[in-house]
Order: C-alpha cells, then structure tokens, then sequence
C-alpha cells in the first residue's frame, strides 16, 4: 500500500508524527518542507521522483530560493519533472538548473474558456477605475466577488479603498502569510466579506463555492492568466459573470485574450460620470510614470539629480522593483504561444 501525505499551512506537530511512521508520497509547499529539513523530521536523500508543480505560480510568490535550497537536499540520481503554464526566460533558467537533458512537452488545450461566463469589457480610464467599480459593486447582485490586480500593492490600495466606501473587502497576495490567505478565504467563504481583491495568485489556487463575479481590474501579463482568473465563477454547474476594465494601453493585451480564446471582446464605452474631483487624485498606478523616461519621478529627473546623488523617488524605484513577479515580465501580446509547458529529465 502506498501511503501519501499532504503538507501545507496546518499545524506541524502531526505532520511529524505522520513523517515517523513512514510515508511513500510527499506533497508540501516549499514553505513547510523546508521548516521539515530544518527540523530534521525529513529526510530527502532517498527521493526518486521529485515533481516541481505551477512553476511559472511559485516564481511569482517568491519561492525560487526556497526551491533551490530542497533541490540541493535531492539526490543527483533522480527522476525530476517541472510542470509550467507558460515558459518564460525565468522558467527556463530554474529548468536548466534543476533538470538534466530535459525533455520538453508542450499542450494546447483544445477548451479555453467556459460557455455559462458572460464575459464583457468596459473601456474606463486607469484613474476612473475605482470610482467605476464601487459606484457598480452598489449592486447588491453582485454578492460575491473575486477582483483582480496586477499587482500586490495594488490589490492592498483597492481593497482599502473598499473598505473606506462601505464595501468589506479583503486583499490576498503572494506577500501575505499562509495563515493570513486562509483567514481571508475564510472570510470570504462565509460571506463576511464580500470582496477578495487578489493577485494571479487566487488565478488558479482556490474553489470558493457560488462566486457571482470576476472582475479584472487590470488585464493579467499573460493572456492564458485571464482564462484561469474568470474560471473562479461558473463552477459546478453555476453560472457566472465575468468583466474586464481596460484603460486604452491596454488594448494589446486584449486583443492578446482574444486570439487565445478565439472570442470577440469588444469593449464598451460606458455612461459612467467619474466624481468631480476624481481625475485629479495620484494616479492608480505610481511604477507607471517610472517607466517613463518623461515621467515626472522617471528616469530623467533622476539623472538630473544623479550630481547630487538624489535617492530614488518612491515612485521611480521601489514600486518597480515590487511590482515586477519573480523579475521577468512578458510583452503583453506574446500569449500566443505554448499553452501548457512541461520539462522533464
């Protein structure tokens, strides 16, 4: 008989109990196999098979270090397996670190999307967004919603903002503890708050029961993120509702989704009358004019004041480097590649 063990953010203690009395399959989180080693409950140098799941995720989270140091525990005689979504640069150089000779296996999922999702796009200003969003989310309707951002800062700032306007939200994000995401889905799951604003994170990690509404308030790097973000509504039989805001630069993105899920996602212009006084806020997104080498805490203001050995600006530097997954990004329209990547050796 074969025994098999899961380890994830429960407590410890019967996890080594369960370790003593002898096991054949290990499934844990980088996290809690390494707090395992340092223990001392595990020993990982009789390991013939080691399968490296959502790579492309864990890149995101911030797990390559804690990866790399359960590698070096493995054996070098082994059977190594690395299942990825997409096949970035990242993911082939931790390919090429933990995989000899890999064999690469690509495959295209032949469904992409699910037929009862009402999928529809609203063309909004990027600073418009927000005001959009909570003028909506008034709507009783919309009982339980999954909002995602493209960045963790960003999904702190909207669901504070949230917050401030009545609706309870919470925000879930690879910077947040294990024990801090299951206390939001909690939350969440039994209705104390209404809204998760999360990362990709969320994109393909939890099973919320009756999810009426995915929003994407900002279209994902990837456009296969997309199809795995509106997949959280319309489950076990239900129907659900999925909306998309885009600002005008990000229509290249959208025609990327396009293309993937061979629809036609029009956006539509909206009678939506922003607040007075809203457009002139700090814009939603601050890394965006870092970027910029005309933007106002960009990189031609830091040259000016590289003389005086000026710091960065919080808004040229930090926020950047934060708002950046596992380092490497991906030109937005370039989803229209491998579906699905999987190296082995």
């Amino acid at each position: 008989m074969t025994h098999t063990t899961v380890f994830g953010g429960v407590s410890i203690r019967p996890q080594i109990m369960t370790l003593g009395r002898g096991v054949d399959i290990v499934i844990a989180t980088p996290g809690r196999l390494l707090d395992l080693l340092n223990q001392r409950a595990i020993d990982l140098s009789g390991v013939e098979h080691v399968v490296l799941d959502e790579a492309d995720r864990m890149l995101d989270m911030g797990f390559v270090r804690d990866v790399m140091k359960i590698v070096a525990k493995l054996p070098s005689e082994r059977q190594s397996l690395l299942f990825s979504a997409t096949m970035p640069r990242s993911i082939g150089d931790l390919a090429a670190k933990i995989l000899t000779k890999p064999v690469r296996v690509e495959v295209t999922p032949e469904v992409v999307t699910v037929e009862k999702i009402a999928q529809s796009v609203f063309l909004v200003p990027q600073k418009a967004k927000k005001h959009w969003l909570i003028d909506k989310l008034s709507d009783q309707s919309l009982s339980r919603v999954v909002i995602f951002t493209r960045t963790k800062h960003g999904a702190n700032r909207l669901a504070g903002d949230l917050e401030k306007a009545g609706i309870p939200a919470l925000a879930i994000h690879g910077n947040k503890s294990q024990a801090a995401r299951q206390k939001a889905l909690a939350s969440f799951q039994k209705g104390s708050a209404r809204v998760l604003v999360a990362t990709d994170i969320v994109a393909r990690g939890i099973h919320v029961d009756e999810i009426s509404h995915v929003v994407n308030f900002e279209l994902p790097e990837e456009p296969e993120s997309y199809v795995h973000r509106i997949g959280r509504t319309a489950r076990a039989g239900h129907s659900g509702i999925a909306i998309s805001l885009i600002d005008p630069s990000e229509r290249a993105k959208l025609k990327a989704i396009a293309r993937l899920t061979g629809q036609t996602l029009e956006p539509q212009k909206t009678d939506f009358v922003v607040p007075e006084g809203a457009m002139n806020e700090a814009d939603e997104r601050p890394a965006r004019d870092a970027r910029s080498p005309r933007g106002r805490n960009g990189q031609q203001q830091r040259r000016g004041n590289g003389a005086q050995g000026a710091p960065r600006s919080a808004n040229g530097g930090e926020n950047r480097r934060q708002d950046k997954p596992g380092g490497n990004r991906r030109r937005s329209g370039g989803g229209g590649g491998q579906r699905r990547a999987v190296a082995g050796a």
